[in-house]
């Protein structure tokens, strides 16, 4: 599979476009923000809508400079609308095969991106680039093969989330990235590797419980569209496992651990 067809299948609709405008830089890359101090320069990768990157800029402050990045211009219009007027902060529709920059940024981070991605070492060397000599690169990601739901869904949901994982393998994607990045940064000459768990993990307990283990429906109603016209499902079977999903989160749901982790390096050559 080229390119083109990983691009595709990760651009977002649906419901799933609220989980962007969802996310901060405290409760989504919380290994950022523990490293981040006034006045840096800083490449936020994928930016999506901007609600981390905005993050990103209050903390670094009006004498820091922040870039965010996507390769979707409707995203990039939502980011300017909805936080353009941050002091110190741009949004540019970029794509991250082919980032412009040469040694500009303390640090160039991505969350959620590279698992999207067919040519992750590539991207990744871009930006290496776009990092300053010493700076550093953070990267947070996910292995979607280490999902623990307690208890188990329903097996329609089961048999979706198969279906789904393939539909990214087959487009060259890597499910379990997050346990392939630290040999990736260190092939890539990064040194002084990290490796900080960033688990996501909701109990039924926690007051957003429901929006956040629902993330699952969300992706059957969304993304099963996209499968369906590529072959891997039919219509009723992701309906059904949306169903059936929403279904057990009300009645039987008790927690979703989905596994993060964040890989750091420096930039030395």
């Amino acid at each position: 599979m080229d390119k083109s067809t990983a691009r595709n299948r990760a651009e977002l609709s649906g419901k799933l476009t609220n989980v962007l405008n969802s996310r901060s830089l405290t409760n989504s890359h919380k290994r950022l923000a523990d490293i981040l101090t006034k006045d840096m320069t800083v490449l936020d990768v994928g930016c999506g809508t901007g609600a981390i990157t905005r993050g990103i800029a209050e903390v670094v402050g009006p004498n820091g400079r922040v870039v965010g990045i996507d390769n979707n211009p409707t995203l990039i219009e939502k980011a300017r609308q909805a936080h353009g007027e941050t002091p110190g902060l741009t949004f540019e529709t970029r794509d991250i095969y082919n980032l412009a920059y040469d040694g500009q940024f303390d640090i160039v981070t991505c969350a959620r991106v590279l698992i999207w991605l067919s040519d992750p070492l590539k991207a990744l060397k871009m930006m290496i680039r776009a990092t300053k000599m010493g700076g550093r690169i953070l990267i947070a990601d996910y292995n979607h093969e280490k999902i623990a739901w307690e208890p188990q869904p329903p097996s329609s949901m089961l048999s979706f989330y198969s279906a789904y994982l393939k539909w990214r393998s087959d487009a060259g994607m890597d499910n379990a990235i997050a346990d392939h990045l630290s040999d990736m940064f260190q092939r890539s000459g990064i040194e002084e590797v990290t490796i900080t768990p960033q688990h996501e993990a909701t109990k039924r307990a926690d007051p957003d419980f429901q929006t956040r283990i629902s993330i699952w429906a969300d992706t059957a109603s969304s993304r099963g569209i996209q499968m369906k016209r590529d072959g891997y499902i039919t219509e009723k079977e992701y309906v059904i496992a949306e169903k059936e999903y929403r279904e057990w989160v009300i009645q039987d749901a008790q927690s979703l651990t989905m596994y993060m982790l964040a890989v750091e390096g420096v930039r030395h050559l």
